[in-house]
């Protein structure tokens, strides 16, 4: 039977009440328990995306015919990858004066990419090739030959794994000596995917990487995928040095310092660099 409106509901006896209060106050503390458990597991709140750039520290000539795929410093001396058919393969490079001190060509019908050091061996990618080609450092001899799928663009060493891309937002860790896929890792920037990942730098737990047609470099956390800093390197080249130049593509951590050397395809300069933060004030401005 309902109650209807006009009917009072019949008072509970004393100790009835007092049972209900009791299980209330103990439903409560459950409550409370469970949300304060919930709150001592809840997700770190992640950090915005540090905003960069770049201070030039000194310029240097470098080779305008270079197609730069990959790029790396090693005692002194710059390592360096370059693309295309017919003009492909490994050099290394005096820094001061930009010269070719040595050089070793791939055959014409291979397109090099990124380049990573690992021990006494240059491991280069190619585009669309499918091989990984490993070269003994003094010599640049070509010694061995890895197949793997898909494209490759840029490659470095964290001191245990290669980490590869491959244009899409994806990063690919490998074994340095078999080139076995070890996992992967998606790169994100505030929750968005960030695709053409390009030529890469492995330094002190970050990947540095260049984004295909854009010039900024991305600091990204190989852990989770997460773009930590957005680094502009806009302006490098004047608009007269420009002209007949292709995109920034070179990233070059220099040994023992907070300095790196960035340069790009067809440039006729390399650029030794900071990453300051943006709102910075240039330091030969008055405040």
């Amino acid at each position: 039977m309902h109650r209807t409106r006009c009917q009072r509901p019949r008072r509970l006896p004393l100790c009835t009440l007092g049972r209900v209060r009791r299980i209330f106050v103990f439903v409560g503390g459950l409550v409370a328990i469970a949300l304060g458990g919930c709150q001592r597991h809840a997700p770190p709140v992640l950090e915005g995306t540090e905003s960069l750039k770049v201070r030039v520290l000194a310029s240097y000539p470098h080779d305008p015919n270079a197609f730069t795929q990959g790029l790396l410093m090693h005692r002194g001396k710059v390592f360096e990858s370059t693309g295309l058919h017919g003009r492909s393969g490994v050099r290394r490079v005096e820094l001061t004066r930009g010269e070719v001190e040595q050089r070793a060509e791939l055959p014409t019908d291979l397109f090099g990419e990124g380049l990573a050091l690992v021990d006494r061996d240059l491991i280069q990618l190619t585009w669309r090739n499918e091989k990984a080609i490993y070269w003994d450092l003094v010599s640049l001899r070509p010694y061995k030959e890895i197949a793997y799928e898909g494209e490759g663009w840029g490659l470095c060493f964290d001191g245990e794994r290669l980490v590869m891309s491959d244009g899409s937002d994806r990063l690919t860790f490998r074994d340095p000596r078999s080139f076995a896929a070890l996992g992967q890792v998606r790169v994100r920037k505030d929750g968005a995917p960030v695709t053409f990942l390009n030529e890469l730098e492995c330094v002190e737990g970050h990947v540095y990487a260049n984004v295909w047609q854009q010039e900024v470099i991305a600091r990204i956390d190989p852990k989770t995928g997460n773009v930590t800093a957005w680094i502009d390197a806009s302006g490098l080249l004047t608009p007269l040095e420009r002209a007949g130049t292709d995109v920034l593509n070179g990233i070059a951590h220099v040994p023992d310092s907070d300095k790196f050397l960035l340069t790009g395809k067809n440039w006729p300069k390399l650029f030794e660099v900071q990453f300051v933060p943006a709102e910075e004030r240039p330091q030969d401005e008055a405040p």
